[in-house]
């Protein structure tokens, strides 16, 4: 077995809490420990817990086996290695552990989706954990919460990191836990905030790599290093900088040295954007544009006009065309023609801090000449206030169109060109 990395004296404090605690969440920002902290929790718990079957969920089931079964080699595989297989439980996915006190059963679940509390009834849970917890429907928290009612033993964990102060699971899950807390001190809320500096794993030299990749004036910055829930608000990419991130002449061997690809944000009564990107590894440059504005324009184009105006847009040099995902006639028409077409990602706030990583480390560098109404809309792309109000995140959708497309390159990236080794 794996042994992690020694707690800090802020999560051994919080672990010690677990297990005199019925409810327990840790939140923070990133690398700070919480998967490991809890899964461990979870795992000595259920060594001697009474009940036989038990919850482990996230956002999606792969992100719970991700989070919790695996952890960075430190989860419940590594936790009960030679006691534990995978298998079905009415016909639904779980991991069979051995313990002293009997075999248990983890049913593994999603929770992000509507109608996915559904997956989770029929049963009574001893202990379920849930990573990410806040970005899992509130039907589905509520269903867990309602299904651990009568474990002889009843625990809940939560890992999540931070969102606005508005979002619902602060006001409808949090609140009325710790206000119940502060009436009975023994009415068993444990919460535990972690930041990277609880990563005893992590060295000083790694941690300032890390911090480096922030700007630290940034949402990100607040949310990711120092844990704080902060309300998205203003311009998105405030980080963006004329004179750190765009150029005037392309290095003569760029084409040569580069990976060329084109990223498509496409639009039928919103303008319709191709960007030229080169990406030699370490610099990715956006070297020219395309655009069509149907409204400005007066007329609106069929696919097949675009797939002619892409045909001109490549040239003779071949490469990947990234295309928004909802733009699926447009993708048949081009693959038709025989051009490789791979849909994007569209994780939007995960897309956005990936992409204002790599501004900060001015990763990104654009075509001041050439580039102009990308340029232009970075400028004014911001975040949705109304949509803040209640709590969520959401770009304001309009001016968003080169933006978009540039998120759908970075969003095919490998998490190593993201994030700094650590």
């Amino acid at each position: 077995m794996n042994l992690p990395a020694p707690f800090s004296q802020n999560q051994m404090r919080f672990f010690d809490r677990c297990f005199d605690s019925w409810l327990n969440v840790a939140e923070g920002g990133k690398r700070g420990g919480k998967n490991v902290l809890i899964t461990m929790a979870f795992c000595a718990k259920l060594e001697t817990h009474p009940s036989r079957i038990h919850l482990i969920a996230g956002v999606s089931t792969a992100t719970a086996r991700l989070n919790i079964l695996d952890c960075d080699g430190f989860g419940m595989l590594n936790f009960f290695e030679g006691r534990c297989r995978a298998g079905q439980y009415q016909n639904r996915d779980c991991l069979y552990v051995r313990t002293p006190v009997g075999e248990k059963i983890v049913l593994i679940s999603g929770g992000g989706k509507s109608g996915d509390e559904k997956l989770i009834k029929g049963n009574t849970y001893g202990m379920a954990y849930i990573t990410e917890a806040n970005e899992c429907t509130p039907e589905f928290i509520k269903e867990s919460f309602d299904r651990t009612l009568s474990s002889p033993k009843r625990t809940i964990y939560h890992d999540l990191n931070p969102k606005a102060e508005g979002h619902w699971y602060y006001k409808d899950v949090l609140e009325h836990h710790e206000e119940a807390q502060k009436r009975n001190p023994n009415y068993g809320y444990n919460y535990g905030h972690f930041t990277i500096a609880d990563n005893m794993s992590i060295g000083d030299d790694q941690l300032r790599r890390a911090l480096s990749t922030y700007d630290k004036t940034s949402l990100w910055y607040d949310r990711d290093i120092r844990g704080l829930r902060r309300a998205a608000e203003g311009l998105i990419y405030d980080m963006f900088r004329q004179d750190a991130n765009t150029y005037d002449v392309p290095p003569i061997d760029l084409v040569d040295r580069s990976t060329r690809t084109i990223a498509c944000d496409y639009g039928t009564t919103n303008p319709c954007v191709f960007l030229d990107i080169y990406d030699d590894g370490e610099t990715i440059r956006v070297e020219r544009e395309y655009r069509w504005d149907s409204r400005k324009e007066h007329r609106q184009k069929t696919d097949a006009e675009y797939a002619d105006d892409m045909v001109e847009f490549m040239g003779s040099n071949y490469c990947t065309i990234i295309v928004d995902p909802s733009a699926a006639s447009f993708i048949l028409e081009l693959q038709s023609r025989g051009f490789y077409v791979v849909p994007a990602e569209n994780n939007v706030i995960d897309g956005i801090r990936n992409t204002s990583k790599l501004f900060v480390r001015r990763c990104i560098q654009i075509n001041k000449n050439q580039c102009t109404a990308l340029i232009d809309e970075l400028g004014v792309y911001a975040w949705d206030r109304k949509a803040a109000d209640r709590g969520e995140e959401k770009p304001v959708k309009e001016k968003d169109h080169a933006p978009d497309a540039l998120r759908y390159y970075v969003n095919s990236l490998p998490d190593w060109r993201i994030n700094v080794q650590t």
